[in-house]
């Protein structure tokens, strides 16, 4: 039996940043996907991951981001790769959200970091609809961040809920494995729309 949902933030509730990033790779002459390959490879340690772990500044990942780049083969700026993360409020989520919130419980799990003044990457977008969720789960706060099965496990205890009464949204399937090998039922957000019509048949109710 469902009793909570557990959306990601950036990629569901927010567009998707990889739309960005291939913008910028084709202005800048750099391949197709690179970005992505950079933050793929030693996902555990490499720069963005102890940025959202709030383990380094912003000034030391900009400085280990942009090496690990051009150990990878290309040159870029790592300030201008951050600004393409800001990405824009789905309204079909966020009523996803509130109709999910009149039923379930409902928990925001995000990968994020705090800025060099201080706040919490994208705090003003997340203030927006943070007052729908029971739960906020944040990398940058809790010092875990997906796919450490840590998170989903703080998530659900913060819930009161085991894994297996929860389905959880996300666009990566790196992120979704861990999650569902805990027992959650797990849908990708690819196709915003096509997202919703499967929560639809999981939770057993209208979310449009």
């Amino acid at each position: 039996m469902i009793r909570a949902v557990l959306f990601d933030f950036g990629g569901v509730i927010l567009s998707s940043p990889f739309e960005a990033f291939a913008r910028y790779e084709a202005e800048h002459g750099l391949p197709d996907g690179f970005i992505r390959r950079v933050n793929a490879t030693n996902p555990d340690t490499n720069a963005w991951a102890q940025l959202e772990r709030r383990e380094i500044t912003v000034e030391e990942f900009c400085a280990r981001f942009e090496a690990e780049a051009a150990d990878a083969g290309h040159r870029l700026d790592a300030r201008e790769v951050l600004a393409l993360l800001g990405g824009e409020l789905r309204p079909e989520m966020v009523e996803a959200v509130r109709r999910c919130s009149e039923h379930l419980l409902t928990g925001l799990l995000t990968n994020n970091f705090v800025t060099v003044d201080g706040h919490v990457d994208r705090e003003s977008e997340m203030g927006a609809v943070l007052a729908l969720f029971d739960v906020v789960i944040e990398s940058s706060k809790v010092g875990v961040r997906k796919p450490d099965p840590r998170f989903y496990e703080l998530a659900c205890r913060e819930l009161g809920i085991e894994p297996g009464e929860a389905v959880f949204l996300d666009d990566l399937g790196v992120n979704l494995k861990p999650a569902r090998e805990m027992g959650m039922t797990t849908i990708k957000v690819v196709d915003p729309r096509r997202a919703l019509a499967q929560l639809e048949a999981v939770v057993g109710f209208a979310l449009r």
